[in-house]
């Protein structure tokens, strides 16, 4: 198994009455590990060091739209209200490779919150570089969509994971 480097992202989205006043955030995974052997893929993935990007205009990045103080609010809520990250400090991916067309298509099981699923992603080859997202449903895994003012601003029950990783021959 060799160590295969690049970027990971999560895109979170809001819903609600009030959902105006609320963000939908760019994260990043800052600590993760990716193995390979070419066919089995292993990933690890320290959610303690989701890390607040920006957010999210119709689309469009903003790194400028928060404060420190919302930024440091949004992981302290990310770490002790949704994902409970000191008892479930990783999520973990184990899926082996099969070849398609324009890339390949890893299936295995994510455990994430203390439950595994199985998964299937889409991993697409640009420019030298293995790229892709897949859209996840929190309460698969038991994770409950924050909610604040009494449910007047939530987040979505879904996130996308993005991600863009050095390429490799599986």
């Amino acid at each position: 198994m060799r160590p295969v480097s690049g970027r990971v992202e999560v895109l979170t989205f809001k819903q609600g009455l009030l959902s105006k006043v609320a963000h939908d955030l760019l994260l990043q995974v800052e600590r993760f590990e990716v193995l390979t052997d070419g066919t089995r893929v292993e990933a690890r993935f320290e959610l303690g060091s989701l890390g607040v990007e920006g957010v999210m205009r119709d689309g469009v990045f903003d790194p400028h739209g928060l404060s420190e103080g919302d930024r440091r609010d949004i992981v302290g809520n990310i770490q002790n209200k949704i994902l409970h990250t000191k008892e479930h400090p990783t999520a973990r991916l184990v899926a082996r490779a099969e070849r398609t067309g324009s890339g390949f298509r890893l299936k295995g099981d994510l455990s994430l919150a203390g439950q595994t699923r199985d998964i299937e992603i889409d991993v697409r080859a640009e420019a030298g570089r293995w790229r892709g997202q897949v859209e996840l449903v929190p309460t698969r895994w038991g994770i409950e969509p924050f909610k604040a003012l009494l449910g007047a601003i939530k987040l979505q029950d879904r996130v996308v994971v993005r991600f863009d990783l050095e390429a490799f021959e599986p």
